[in-house]
């Protein structure tokens, strides 16, 4: 196992009642919480292993309700990867997962380009702002929580994976309740993390590469001819 503990933050999006706050409890604290109690914002932090590597997961928790808009394009400004989630007992928070897809899409665009009121990353981000274009967009799993409650699904499995291929991310239906699926939705998360970490490396380690190109049209010294006031010829370099 690597000595080196890397940091990595997780937001996890999705409508309000779905489920965020039981997944995060689950993965964090190992418990399932039973009540709802509409979150703002949440932080919690857990030291696992993935893959024989240490890590350290900073999750962020938020609230799905359209009033903190605002707020959420910074949670997602800090974020380096997102778990999305709907509940497989509502359509109506299937049919608005695209929504929150695309404002990740869009702040961190914004983000990336270096637009005002972009604060980047940490500096214990394993993915320095500034390259994250290089490695492609950031890592978002969507999970389908509450498949214990198979009597109440409204969402098919099907469905579920169409919708992931559509936005290009990974999928997996998982139940908070039951601990099904729960380490994996925030683990593939990682993983995808880590391998973008690798692909900036490897970009960082490349040798800068001088060019040899001739620009056969630059002026070189200019002869100019003039005439002195005893008619001869004065040539200038």
């Amino acid at each position: 196992m690597s000595g080196k503990t890397t940091l990595y933050k997780l937001v996890v999006l999705g409508d309000g009642g779905v489920g965020k706050t039981a997944l995060t409890i689950q993965l964090c604290l190992n418990h399932f919480v039973e009540t709802y109690d509409p979150t703002i914002e949440d932080s919690y932090r857990k030291q696992v292993v993935i893959d024989s590597q240490s890590c350290m997961l900073e999750v962020l928790d938020t609230a799905g309700q359209e009033e903190y808009t605002a707020l959420r394009d910074q949670w997602i400004r800090d974020g380096e990867g997102f778990v999305l989630v709907y509940s497989i007992t509502s359509r109506a928070s299937f049919g608005r997962v695209t929504r929150f897809y695309n404002q990740i899409q869009r702040v961190k665009d914004s983000a990336n380009a270096g637009s005002p009121g972009s604060t980047g990353g940490y500096l214990s981000s394993p993915i320095s702002p500034t390259l994250s274009t290089f490695s492609g967009p950031a890592p978002v799993m969507l999970v389908g929580n509450k498949s214990d409650r198979v009597s109440e699904r409204e969402v098919s499995t099907q469905e579920g994976n169409a919708l992931a291929r559509d936005l290009g991310c990974d999928f997996v239906e998982a139940s908070a309740k039951n601990n099904i699926n729960v380490d994996r939705a925030f683990y593939d998360v990682v993983r995808k993390l880590r391998k973008q970490k690798q692909e900036v490396s490897k970009i960082e380690a490349r040798p800068a590469r001088v060019s040899t190109f001739t620009n056969h049209n630059t002026p070189g010294p200019v002869r100019r001819q003039g005439r002195r006031n005893g008619g001869g010829k004065c040539i200038i370099l």
